[in-house]
């Protein structure tokens, strides 16, 4: 299945587009329509990409390249709109395609197909690689361990501090950790880098230069206009730590997995 989104601001175009992609392409579904720049920046900030998009050019908020600019988009479009002046910079982005308005079902099913071939055409792992990613996926802790607890000195004496105790770990000239009782000790590492290496990724997140967060940590998540977040911590103090926009998918598909 071709999982698509259309972007398009008038909304009776959009459910005919939609009702023609229906017709010509059974194995595409829509998975959003969005209606302006707006919603398709907020959509693409909290979502992974698509495999294909159905883009108008002219939005009632501004122009659709702009998307380009905001996001590292790698995903075929295929652009609908009124306009021929923009051909030629469709085609400098990710177009695969430029239909005019009204849209043709018969240059709609070509678009469709030409997708297809560009898909098919791309290179496909092994199936011997495809079962070792499975079996891997089913058995994460194959062939890497992390670190169960970490020894802290507390008044010269040593003291274990459990891996799932650990709220997040901050960079402050030194790296000192937080455990979710209110505890901060200093680590005895160089970089945050090293400490980084040593924590179950599908626990700990290396949210910015100076922090990792447990996912236990995280109260909740705040998206900006400017394609940021926020991350509200329960601990220390109900803290904050951003995110940037470059890393926000990234953190968005390990936060929702």
């Amino acid at each position: 299945m071709i999982k698509a989104v259309i972007i398009e601001d008038e909304a009776l175009i959009a459910r005919e587009l939609q009702a023609k992609i229906a017709a010509v392409a059974d194995d595409v579904k829509i998975v959003e329509t969005l209606p302006s720049l707006k919603t398709a920046r907020k959509w693409l900030l909290q979502n992974a990409e698509p495999d294909l998009l159905f883009m108008d050019i002219q939005l009632s908020d501004g122009v659709s390249f702009e998307l380009f600019e905001d996001f590292d988009l790698h995903c075929p479009v295929i652009f609908t709109t009124a306009y021929d002046e923009y051909a030629l910079r469709a085609f400098k982005v990710n177009g695969i395609d430029y239909l005019l308005k009204p849209i043709d079902s018969e240059a709609l099913a070509a678009a469709i197909q030409k997708y297809r071939r560009q898909a098919e055409s791309q290179p496909k792992p092994p199936t011997n690689w495809q079962e070792l990613l499975k079996t891997l996926q089913q058995a994460p802790d194959a062939g890497q361990t992390y670190k169960e607890k970490f020894v802290v000195s507390v008044r010269n004496t040593w003291v274990p501090v459990n891996t799932s105790d650990i709220a997040c770990i901050l960079r402050d000239n030194l790296n000192y950790l937080h455990t979710f009782d209110g505890g901060k000790y200093m680590l005895d590492y160089n970089t945050l880098e090293e400490v980084e290496e040593l924590l179950d990724p599908k626990q700990f997140y290396r949210a910015n230069r100076q922090s990792i967060v447990n996912i236990e940590n995280i109260q909740s998540v705040k998206p900006h206009e400017n394609q940021k977040l926020t991350l509200h911590l329960k601990a220390p103090a109900k803290m904050s730590v951003d995110i940037s926009r470059d890393k926000a998918p990234a953190f968005k598909r390990w936060f929702d997995r």
